[in-house]
């Protein structure tokens, strides 16, 4: 039993990632190389399972990736500000446990999540773009791009397909 879920929600907290809660199979397809002109994918299984947290302000995905080199966990920390009414997404990789990416901030509209930040790769600044398509909520679609460019073109390098479990299985 997972004493979190027994916790009250606030009665207006947003539904904005309602569609993720609970537990998932992950088929997740990542380019190999990044803004490198790569076109190899490597394809991989995972599972997630996603509950509120924060009253419903928050939530939190454990996660566990199944890359051909070896099983990893990690976690997805989001938050909401509901005077921005923006939302902001953190990973935590078990692999490098002191650090927290840096987080994409955004909001949904029309049923698409769009969220961003300004980071770095291989020392050069990037835009780091995550977009939520949740269209159908039995299997959402999440896509990760990266933009050498300030934004104007983009790179999608990892894109995941979710499939809803009975059970944390």
């Amino acid at each position: 039993m997972n004493p979190v879920a027994h916790l009250p929600l606030e009665p207006n907290a947003p539904t904005d990632f309602d569609f993720l809660v609970g537990h998932w199979r992950v088929q997740h397809r990542r380019l190999k190389g990044r803004l490198v002109g790569s076109t190899n994918w490597e394809e991989f299984e995972g599972r997630s399972t996603m509950h509120k947290t924060l009253g419903g302000f928050g939530n939190v995905d454990d996660n566990l990736l199944e890359l051909p080199d070896g099983a990893y966990r990690a976690v997805t920390l989001r938050a909401y500000d509901p005077q921005a009414g923006t939302w902001s997404i953190w990973w935590l990789d078990a692999r490098m446990p002191g650090a927290l990416d840096v987080p994409v901030v955004g909001r949904f509209q029309e049923g698409v999540g769009t969220f961003l930040a300004q980071d770095t790769l291989d020392g050069r600044p990037i835009v780091v773009r995550f977009l939520w398509l949740s269209e159908n909520p039995e299997r959402p679609r999440w896509e990760q791009a990266f933009s050498a460019d300030g934004g104007a073109s983009w790179e999608t390098n990892w894109v995941m397909e979710f499939t809803r479990m009975a059970s944390a299985a």
